[in-house]
């Protein structure tokens, strides 16, 4: 689904609704601080990890 990887600092949406701007890159997912949140979940932390499958870079 992806374009392109992010790089630290991209701000992505991923296919569940949430929008954020990515902390960490890992081989498999990113680590992202959630900025908008549509999907109805609750995260402790402001934070979460997306596949690289399953988001879009802005």
């Amino acid at each position: 689904m992806y374009l392109r990887k992010a790089i630290i600092g991209d701000n992505i949406v991923s296919v569940h609704g949430i929008k954020g701007k990515v902390e960490k890159v890992g081989e498999n997912s990113v680590v992202v601080e959630i900025l908008e949140n549509f999907s109805g979940r609750q995260f402790e932390n402001n934070r979460t990890v997306v596949s690289h499958k399953k988001y879009v870079v802005l």
